[in-house]
């Protein structure tokens, strides 16, 4: 049986990542595996390049053989010349800069939005006692007009 050391896609329309997989060379692109090595993904900058570098050297010492991208893949990790004995087996592999997380900003900011929302919330509660006032003061101007209207009413009608 050929063993090929090949691509296989995966992703979505213009937004493809691979697995490298380890296959049947009679197998479809996408097909079944027989093993899965290692990751690239293209659109990155820089490529990520995931590879087990050891299940990589084994396929290779039995016979396994890269198609072309896997080969240059290899050449960057330094799998290539390492099974062939070559100098430069540390590989030219870059790697990305590890992403600081600056929460200093955030931690502000979440001050800045309790303490809003303290001051909205004492505002609010201000607004619906004077509210409250206001309504108060026009029932107790209702009580007082009706008793006064109905003493004058009562004498028109004796007379």
């Amino acid at each position: 049986m050929a063993v090929k050391i090949r691509l296989k896609r995966m992703g979505k329309i213009r937004a493809p990542y691979y697995r490298i997989v380890v296959a049947d060379s009679r197998t479809k692109r996408d097909g079944r595996a027989i093993e899965e090595i290692g990751k690239y993904h293209p659109t990155h900058d820089p490529s990520v390049i995931e590879v087990n570098s050891e299940r990589v050297q084994y396929w290779l010492g039995v016979g396994a053989q890269p198609t072309e991208q896997v080969a240059a893949i290899l050449k960057v990790t330094g799998d290539w010349q390492k099974f062939k004995g070559l100098p430069g087996a540390e590989g030219t592999l870059r790697v990305a800069e590890k992403k600081v997380e600056d929460r200093s900003g955030f931690a502000e900011a979440k001050s800045l939005n309790e303490n809003e929302a303290k001051t909205l919330r004492t505002k609010r509660d201000e607004a619906k006692k004077e509210e409250a006032a206001k309504k108060a003061e026009k029932a107790e101007a209702k009580a007082e007009e009706k008793p006064a209207e109905a003493a004058a009413e009562a004498p028109a009608e004796q007379a």
